[in-house]
């Protein structure tokens, strides 16, 4: 394939700093709710880009073992919690995964009270739909009635992170019940693909978009779902089933670069880096834990071409879609700007350090 872990290392190093190095340039004016200024972009934000942004660097972490890195994330915490953290939405609590897993792995007292104060919240103050599934409230708007794939991501995988690691069974059983509900609505039965959201007033799926970052958190989720808890098998064998039909159906919407386009069966839409990344991710580690076929490894890797050539000089990766709202026709997903962001470095770094488990067998792959 042509990949080297000499490279991949190098190109993680320089994420690590594109990442850090994210500031708000005031191009995007998005107000919170509660009148606050809202940021998207900066790498002192806590929000969900910021936070699939630290949860990149913890994994990071984990498989290097760099003091630095781990200097970083708990010094990011520290301050962020010191300067008072936002209420809950779906958005806010997407910086708790990383910060479960850190606290997993070092038992560290400052972040339980944290951790166990949030969960408890979100079990019992987060909007629900019919069935109980989330809401997708998020700082800017009230999405009432609405289910989106990131809230999988964003909320569930901390449930099941934290839930495993602390004992609390409930936020684990929560997890799953989140990833069945959203499953039923959001799964489209006839490609396999992913439905961006759905609503219960009106019970529709919108544009009925298969946008490929909304597959990309589930291809991902999925996996680090299976990672991160342990699930009842009658549920780990249903969401894999589903996993496995949505990666059939994505292997050969690959494009000749190795990427995915932003909506993934329309090959007028633009190439996007940040879900080529969350399924190359997904891909490699699927194969890896034996879920997978050698198809998924090959799409892996030539996924990781792609974000290999898409990161400039400075460690930014680039031809990633803005933050991306619920879209009523097609052609709002066509439109969507570029912009370097928190979540495209994390899903690559993410990428990447999966990669390395597979181009060079010969070095540590912990």
């Amino acid at each position: 394939m042509g990949l080297s872990a000499r490279d991949i290392r190098e190109k993680l190093d320089r994420l690590v700093a594109g990442m850090t190095g994210l500031r708000h340039d005031g191009r995007f004016h998005e107000p919170n709710l509660d009148g606050t200024a809202g940021d998207y972009i900066s790498f002192d934000s806590w929000e969900w880009p910021q936070g699939v942004g630290l949860y990149g660097l913890i994994r990071l972490w984990l498989f290097t073992g760099r003091d630095d890195l781990k200097a970083l994330i708990e010094n990011w915490y520290a301050a962020r919690i010191e300067a008072g953290l936002p209420s809950l939405n779906v958005n806010t609590t997407a910086p708790m995964l990383g910060l479960s897993v850190l606290w997993r792995e070092t038992r560290d007292p400052r972040w339980q009270p944290v951790l166990d104060a949030w969960a408890t919240h979100v079990m019992a103050g987060m909007g629900r739909t019919e069935e109980g599934a989330f809401e997708h409230h998020v700082s800017d708007k009230v999405n009432d009635g609405e289910l989106w794939d990131d809230t999988l991501y964003m909320v569930a995988l901390f449930l099941a992170s934290y839930g495993q690691a602390s004992g609390r069974t409930e936020l684990v059983d929560e997890a799953a019940r989140q990833f069945l509900v959203h499953t039923r609505y959001l799964a489209d039965k006839k490609t396999g693909l992913w439905f961006h959201g759905w609503t219960f007033r009106g019970r529709h799926n919108f544009a009925e978009a298969r946008w490929a970052r909304g597959n990309a958190w589930i291809t991902a989720g999925m996996l680090d779902l299976f990672d991160l808890a342990e699930m009842p098998n009658p549920v780990k064998d249903y969401l894999l089933g589903v996993l496995v039909a949505q990666v059939n159906a994505l292997l050969p919407l690959q494009t000749a670069s190795g990427a995915w386009r932003t909506l993934i069966d329309d090959p007028s839409s633009y190439e996007e880096i940040s879900a080529t990344a969350g399924f190359g991710y997904g891909l490699l580690k699927g194969y890896r834990l034996g879920l997978g076929t050698h198809e998924w490894r090959a799409a892996g890797l030539k996924a990781v071409e792609a974000v290999l050539a898409n990161i400039d000089d400075t460690g930014t990766v680039l031809n990633v879609s803005y933050g991306t709202r619920m879209g009523h026709d097609l052609q709002f997903y066509r439109d969507i700007p570029i912009q370097p962001t928190g979540y495209g470095q994390a899903l690559s770094i993410l990428c990447l350090s999966e990669a390395l488990r597979h181009v060079d067998a010969g070095e540590k792959t912990a």
